[in-house]
């Protein structure tokens, strides 16, 4: 399980002495742990463990479009390394042609039609690839292959 293995990581992390990779950890476990509490539950599965770390993926990220219009480049590189630790746990992201063809499947599955179709598409597209792409680059291509005439 992810929650397993990043608490095991953030253990060696320590053991290691790594503070950028045992505080970001520790962050994240925190959410984690919030998120248990919130949702009343023993144990996360991996889709709310993910969802957890792209939450922290997107704040990391307009943290570090302020620091770079702040001129401060050593909170843009901390950010950056956390980015990146954060980014390691998440699943293999499907490439541009792979989305691609799950849209394809979902259009026709849905027999979707025009832009208003829209959600319907995306309901199914976003089912099938749970988490392995970035779900503004699923809306744009959805909207775009709606758009398109067949």
């Amino acid at each position: 399980m992810l929650e397993e293995r990043i608490f095991n990581d953030y253990k060696q992390a320590m053991k290691n002495k790594d503070a950028i990779r045992s505080s970001t950890l520790s962050f994240l476990r925190a959410e984690l742990a919030n998120l248990l509490i919130e949702k009343r539950k023993k144990n996360l599965d991996d889709n709310e463990v993910i969802n957890a770390i792209k939450k922290q993926i997107k704040q990391h990220q307009d943290s570090i479009e302020q620091f770079k219009q702040g001129s401060r480049q050593d909170l843009v590189d901390k950010e950056t390394k956390e980015l990146e630790i954060l980014k390691s746990y998440l699943p293999e992201e499907l490439s541009q042609e792979e989305i691609k063809k799950v849209i394809e499947e979902a259009v026709l599955e849905t027999q979707a039609s025009s832009p208003k179709d829209m959600g319907k598409v995306m309901k199914v597209v976003l089912s099938k690839i749970a988490g392995r792409a970035d779900g503004k680059l699923v809306s744009d291509l959805v909207r775009a292959r709606l758009a398109a005439p067949v």
